[in-house]
């Protein structure tokens, strides 16, 4: 074994030895791409090795390479094994250390790679060697222009390889990574380009091997799935060392070098690569692999690393049992080897069925749209004659969101050949990860693998179990053990799912646990979000940390829904509460050992024997080594078996069983960072200001404007504050001009005025007296844009302009006051507020009390931090940014908006208010504001007659008086103009036609062309904003679609898929009336004008 474990990790040093709690504070920096996330040394690649498919790529690409070029987005890691290396120094196979230049994706990427192949001055004895490229698939689009160069003049550059890792981020109503095939096969389809896929996690080095051989020949891709079977640990029998890749990479060239394989065509090169490549492997790799029935009548054909991997084993499964089905998985898909495809089929095949990737679900449920290997296959099929009928092709499609189960592929290949079932529908009706049990299929027999599976929000203490027991167990060289891990950051603020496969089989399971034997949640919250219980195998067992359980709160913590199903399962129920621990209690950063221990004991006791004498034998060395000790003499209080009644089961639950997920939708390969670097705030006097003042060069003292803020700022006076509405009228909106003066202050149609507003004055004085603080003390605080340069400020000015004191706390505040609280009554409420436990009354005092910060502080007066510990756990005040309506070239000296005021009754019946609003409602002419400029997708478009449709609602309306303004100063100027079209949206005519005599105005003087006036409540039928559209269809298809319009919305979001809706109808007119005779797709046709800026949205 190969694997770096923890007894490796040897003495501290001659000085002193680590105590146990250093040992937890100095662990090394993790990376979900590492094997069990943690870096692994060039050299130790070799033989027998715990690896993950994105380490052993990278190995390749760094031995054979003289320069390496990686396109990773920060959060991806593609590439943080080759640039350990080359920090390291780590020579490759030819004794040198490559250049890894780590660069950004935008647009031109690519060219510096290009311009260091075709560089005068390149070394031409290193021509031969290849040149790598690692990025994902999101970033082949940045990388085309530079790849359509290098496609045209490859036979004079170096061989390149990319080494594309099949991932991207589609941002959709669930944000979530997903597995991209779809970019590289478009690429090297239209670019000629070379494309293996590897099919499983086990052959990714040999693939890797196998593309830069054929880089060669032509330029070439290798893609692999990104999102699962890249990140997955797993034990790699046969890895080759670098000197092993490149004594295999000579050996092949050698033989391809030799007549006649050099003067043969490229095709035929191909055939010549993979045998010479076999040849030194002792493989069977080939273009196309085959699998099932030797005599199968129906034959699926599939593309990518998880899709092949999962089809084959159920394949081969169903053909031992009779079944007449086979598989094709497609390894080289271009050149796509026609006749190498048609040979591999079976001379039986009545039917095939191409299992097409294809880019989201819309093109998988539109006929018209084929995959690209269908378009490849019926191509082969239809020009071989090995066949006396043509044999028919059917497509299924997936988008590239879809996560794969072994019931997805059960259902799929049960189907083919099944006359009540599609292949299609048989996949749909079970594409969600919500799989009922009688749907879920086990492709490997329970007895040989014992699974684990650990849930767990990502700030977790014990975040690091999952690596720690992989490379506990990791160290029985009679096992394999794989496992990954799973980010949702979009869920409870982050949580993680890792799975642990242990067999004495080889495992290739690139799919998440479902019957695991032992699940461990280290947050109870996650059992009504998630069907944890759902996955554990029946008579497993599921370990709970719930610190402070006492045996009599089980039922009022646990759910019915989850106390039935833990009895309907049957489950055992363990629970692990960390404060019964008096060594944790002391030394809170061991709960990570006492939960290690605890899995340990609960999986086994031949488990805990085994990790408990490998973790004492990496503490050897260390002080204190024996509070392990304790902690395992402790086990039996800490660790605790819930029984189970049998009443559970006739629990009742309201709405019955919701469908929860069983899994999370992968939305990063890292936690979230939730740290904000807070600079200390130090309590100064006043003479330490007046020093810095006085002697500004000596102390190199300047003065500025807001210096706290990151923007650019100017200060404005107040013009013109007026309220729009009845003073009666239960809102409040009104109209606030400032004067710009001298300020230089510029801004453009379309952007935002962002208000950086301060507290209310007597609230601020208020506070400070109650806390005890000077108001006039001075804080010192390094700068945001620079540590080296401090920031001095008084405390009122602080709590007035940067400390959001009156806004509402976040959870972490209950958490972090805590700590300074003195009474342990409390400290106690403080912690539960901030916990799962008290998130019913977290929850009345946030929206129903509205309770500030400083409620909380004078709620809880034991806890009283001082200044410089209270300003890092109080969230900043923010900018309030509000649609400009003005335009500058109307009003050059000044800046107009409209606001309407945040205002609410909480449970006492105090009036409350936002921040900003209250704060401008109140302002008077003359006085000064602090003001920023903030840029905004509402732009008019290039030509001034292209007609403008507008539709605001309320406040919504404010961009657009700056629209109309400016289209009149046009018109005013002889600039001809195009129609606009302004619909506008309120409850009462009479309260809130807001600047309705403008509107008037400019429609008589010919500037607005059609105004649509919805006013919902003045008459017995609501009328809203997409009705007054509606009845003006045939004036929108002429503005918006024959003479190329922009359509701009802005307001709240409800109105947004209405009136998308009448935006569509008038699409499917405007077709009908132009004669277009085939199926139009209005919602690709709003995308199409959403890329082209005509369809806009400022909504909130």
């Amino acid at each position: 074994m190969h694997l770096h474990v923890a007894e490796s990790v040897g003495p501290a040093g001659p000085e002193r030895r680590r105590t146990v709690v250093e040992t937890v504070e100095q662990e090394p920096a993790t990376s979900s791409s590492l094997p069990f996330d943690r870096h692994v040394p060039l050299a130790a690649i070799a033989g027998p090795t715990y690896l993950t498919a994105q380490t052993v790529i990278q190995q390749v690409a760094y031995s054979l390479s003289d320069s390496l070029y990686t396109y990773s987005p920060d959060t991806f890691d593609l590439d943080i094994a080759v640039r350990h290396w080359s920090a390291d120094g780590s020579s490759n196979a030819h004794g040198s250390v490559p250049t890894v230049s780590a660069m950004q994706l935008r647009h031109g990427a690519g060219s510096v790679a290009l311009g260091y192949l075709y560089a005068p001055d390149f070394d031409a004895t290193k021509r031969h060697l290849p040149q790598s490229v690692i990025a994902s698939s999101a970033g082949l689009k940045y990388l085309r222009p530079a790849l359509h160069q290098l496609s045209r003049s490859s036979p004079t550059a170096n061989p390149v390889v990319l080494h594309v890792a099949a991932v991207d981020y589609v941002g959709r109503a669930r944000p979530s990574l997903v597995t991209d095939y779809v970019a590289s096969m478009d690429l090297a389809e239209e670019l000629e380009l070379g494309l293996v896929c590897s099919l499983s996690a086990y052959d990714a080095q040999h693939m890797a091997l196998f593309s830069t051989l054929l880089a060669h020949l032509m330029p070439t891709v290798h893609t692999y799935d990104g999102v699962v079977t890249a990140r997955e640990t797993i034990r790699i029998v046969d890895a080759l060392d670098k000197r092993g890749v490149k004594r295999v990479e000579q050996a092949v060239r050698k033989l391809l070098a030799r007549p006649p394989a050099r003067r043969s065509a490229p095709h035929a090169q191909i055939h010549q690569l993979f045998d010479a490549f076999n040849g030194e492997l002792g493989t069977d790799y080939a273009p196309f692999e085959y699998h099932g029935h030797e005599h199968a009548t129906h034959v699926v054909v599939a593309f990518g690393t998880v899709e092949s991997s999962l089809l084959s084993q159920v394949v081969d499964a169903r053909a031992k049992s009779g079944a007449r089905v086979g598989l094709v998985n497609v390894r080289v898909f271009r050149p796509f080897l026609e006749e190498d495809f048609v040979h591999l089929l079976p001379t039986t095949t009545q039917s095939l069925t191409v299992l097409g990737q294809v880019t989201d679900s819309e093109a998988a449920a539109d006929r018209a749209t084929r995959s690209n290997l269908y378009r490849s296959v019926l191509a082969a099929v239809f020009f071989a004659h090995k066949w006396a009928r043509p044999l028919p092709v059917a497509e299924v499609k997936y988008a590239r969101d879809q996560q794969w189960m072994p019931a997805m592929a059960e259902r799929l290949v049960g189907s083919l050949g099944a006359k009540s079932t599609r292949p299609q529908q048989a996949l749909s009706e079970i594409s969600d990860h919500t799989l009922p049990d009688e749907a879920r299929v086990s492709i490997f027999d329970s007895s040989i693998i014992r699974a684990y599976s650990f849930w767990d929000v990502d700030d977790s203490k014990a975040l690091e179990l999952p690596p720690i027991i992989g490379r506990l167990m990791s160290t029985d060289a009679s096992k394999n053990i794989a496992m990954k891990s799973a980010y949702d950051n979009l869920v409870q603020g982050g949580i993680v799912r890792t799975d642990l496969r242990e067999s004495k089989r080889t495992v290739d399971a690139p799919y998440p646990v479902e019957d695991a034997d032992l699940v461990y949640v280290g947050e109870e919250q996650l059992l009504e979000r998630y069907d944890v219980i759902g996955g554990v195998k029946k008579g497993g067992a599921i370990l709970l940390r719930c610190p402070g359980l006492k045996d009599d709160e089980v039922e009022k913590r646990f759910s019915p829904r989850v106390r039935r199903q833990l009895a309907e399962r049957p489950t055992r129920l363990y629970i692990v509460d960390p404060q019964s621990s008096t060594v944790v209690q002391d030394h809170t950063k061991l709960e990570p050992y006492l939960i290690q221990l605890a899995f340990l004991r609960v999986a086994g006791a031949d488990s805990l024997k085994t990790g408990w004498d490998k973790m004492a034998t990496s503490q050897r060395a260390l002080e204190g080594g024996d509070v392990l000790v304790t902690l395992v003499q402790e086990l039996d209080a800490i660790v605790r078996s819930i029984p189970i009644p049998d009443s559970w089961r006739s629990l009742e639950v309201d709405g019955g069983y919701p469908r929860l997920p069983r899994t999370v939708a992968i939305s990063s390969f890292t936690a979230f960072d939730k740290g904000e670097d807070q600079p200390p705030a130090l309590l100064q006097k006043w003479e330490t200001a007046a020093k810095r003042l006085a002697f500004k060069e000596a102390y190199q003292t300047s003065s500025a404007l807001r210096p706290d803020l990151a923007v650019k700022t100017w200060t404005v006076r107040v013009k013109e504050n007026r309220r729009l509405t009845p003073v009666a009228y239960d809102r409040n909106i009104f109209h606030i001009e400032f004067d710009l003066g001298d300020s230089g202050l510029k801004y453009d149609i379309g952007e935002s005025l962002g208000i950086h507003a301060e507290n209310e004055a007597q609230q601020v004085r208020d506070f400070i007296t109650f806390y005890g603080w000077d108001a006039d003390e001075i804080v010192e605080v390094p700068s945001r844009e620079d540590p080296t340069v401090l920031e001095m400020r008084t405390v009122y000015q602080s709590l007035m302009q940067n400390v959001d004191i009156f806004g509402r706390p976040p959870k972490r505040f209950y958490e972090a006051l805590a700590g300074f609280a003195e009474d342990e009554k409390e400290r106690r409420e403080l912690l539960t507020l901030g916990r799962p436990e008290g998130a019913g009354e977290f929850q009345r005092r946030s929206e129903v009390d509205t309770v500030t910060y400083a409620d909380i502080l004078r709620e809880f007066p034991s806890a009283h931090p001082s200044f410089h510990d209270l300003v890092p756990i109080v969230s900043p005040l923010k900018r309030r940014e509000y649609s400009v309506a003005s335009s500058q070239k109307v009003t050059p000296r000044s800046v107009a908006l409209m606001i309407v005021v945040v205002n609410w009754v909480d449970r006492q019946g105090r009036e409350r208010f936002g921040q900003a609003t209250r704060y401008l409602r109140h302002l008077r002419v003359g006085e000064v504001v602090t003001v920023s400029v903030k840029g905004s997708v509402m732009k008019l478009p290039p030509q001034s007659t292209q007609p403008l449709i507008m539709a605001g609602l309320g406040t919504g309306l404010a961009p657009f008086r700056a629209f109309v303004q400016y289209r009149a100063w046009q018109k005013a100027q002889g600039i001809p103009i195009g129609a606009v079209l302004l619909y506008m949206g309120s409850r009462h005519q009479r309260e809130e036609y807001l600047y309705g005599e403008e509107w008037e105005a400019y429609q008589d003087a010919g500037v607005i062309t059609l105004l649509g006036r919805a006013f919902s409540r003045d008459q017995p039928q609501k009328i809203y904003i997409q009705d007054r559209m509606r009845q003006t269809l045939d004036d929108i298809v002429q503005s918006y679609l024959n003479d190329h319009g922009s359509f701009y919305l802005c307001g709240p979001t409800w109105p947004v898929p209405d009136v998308t809706e009448v935006l569509q109808e008038a699409i499917v007119q405007h077709a009908s009336r132009e004669g277009i005779t085939r199926k139009i797709d209005a919602r690709k046709e709003i995308e199409v004008l959403k890329d082209d800026l005509r369809y806009v949205l400022e909504v909130y």
